[in-house]
């Protein structure tokens, strides 16, 4: 039998949800013999603040498991046990920049469903999609947007996260197969090699941008003043809730507080009515710090960095966006998985850095090699 349960099948047949010690421990051999293993995970970062992983699904051949590492338990021999196995996600990137950021784990090797979906010319590839098309089930979705931090998890949302991995390891199988047809299996490994390679850098937190919102960009200094200071008071308030911070105060009210103080400083904020008054007032002396700035503090607008690109350098942008579509529409490709216009951009103004931009087989398919 390939699966421990399927689709439909009796709730009281799954495997219980691992959230001590003790069953992580009796889990551990199963995945250390296992022959293949998938995984995902499930994060809240519509319902807290900053996100966090809520929950993991780990599917191997005997079934598919939850592991709970909201229960408090150390995770550390699980990543020990996963560290050297090649892993199936679908949609990797998400899910392995979440893993190293709050655990430290980056897998050596990774098979992406999505990624080989798109590949071999699939055009919508999420994993209903893929599913549907190359196994013939249709998957539910009701709880895409379920709040994952809360227990005890309901059996439609166990149901949900056990379907994430049961059907990953067939569609390895049919999409290996296409791969291998086209012959872009290399293509498919050198791309998931880059995708552990970017996950795995750390994070690199603008201090002087993260605060700069959409509509900010025509702020004067003393708007700009503003901005940074409710944003500021917005991030302590939405880390000390455990709430999104747009939950907290919208955008549009904090870009509307920043003109406000522009032109009419002196009638304070906006002060919406979903606001308490505690945060009525902490709003209030975030404005007033704003406003009262010295000048000579204030922020200004960021001056752009890089090189305007020249006559020459669209005209090599020109020539490679020109080879990247013939050989897309060639292949039947989405053309931005040949190479993106921002990364065309980068190799027309570097040329001799197009190893750094590229991968191997893109280079080799925009002649570049």
């Amino acid at each position: 039998m390939f699966f421990g349960f399927c689709a439909g099948c009796c709730y009281s047949i799954y495997p219980p949800v691992i959230n001590t010690e003790a069953l992580l421990q009796a889990f551990l051999p199963k995945v250390e013999s296992a022959k293949w293993i998938a995984m995902d995970t499930e994060a809240d970062s519509r319902h807290a603040y900053p996100e966090k992983v809520c929950l993991l699904q780990i599917g191997l051949e005997s079934g598919d498991y939850l592991i709970d590492p909201l229960a408090g338990f150390d995770l550390g021999p699980l990543w020990e046990a996963l560290a050297d196995r090649e892993l199936i996600f679908h949609g990797a990137d998400y899910d392995l920049r979440l893993l190293r950021r709050q655990y430290g784990f980056v897998p050596k090797h990774i098979f992406d469903t999505m990624l080989a979906g798109r590949l071999v010319g699939n055009t919508t590839f999420g994993l209903r999609d893929l599913v549907m098309k190359y196994l013939g089930v249709e998957l539910e979705k009701t709880s895409q947007t379920a709040n994952w931090g809360k227990r005890p998890l309901t059996e439609r949302m166990e149901t949900y996260a056990r379907n994430d991995t049961h059907y990953l390891k067939p569609l390895v199988d049919a999409l290996t197969k296409e791969l291998k047809t086209l012959g872009r299996t290399d293509w498919h490994r050198e791309y998931c090699q880059r995708l552990i390679l970017e996950a795995a850098r750390p994070d690199e937190r603008d201090l002087d941008g993260v605060w700069r919102l959409k509509g900010s960009s025509k702020l004067r200094p003393r708007g700009l003043a503003v901005l940074r200071s409710i944003w500021l008071w917005r991030e302590e308030e939405a880390i000390n809730s455990n709430r999104p911070p747009y939950y907290i105060l919208p955008h549009e009210i904090i870009i509307s507080c920043a003109i406000q103080a522009e032109q009419h400083p002196e009638r304070g904020p906006r002060l919406a009515k979903f606001l308490t008054a505690r945060r009525k007032t902490g709003l209030k002396e975030a404005y007033e710090a704003g406003v009262e700035l010295p000048e000579a503090e204030c922020p200004q607008q960021k001056k752009r960095t890089g090189n305007r690109a020249t006559d020459s350098d669209m005209a090599r942008f020109d020539k490679l966006r020109q080879v990247r579509d013939q050989q897309a529409e060639k292949l039947k490709l989405d053309p931005t998985l040949v190479a993106s216009k921002a990364t065309m951009l980068s190799v027309a103004q570097n040329e001799n850095r197009a190893v750094d931009f590229l991968m191997k087989w893109q280079r080799e398919l925009l002649k570049l090699d």
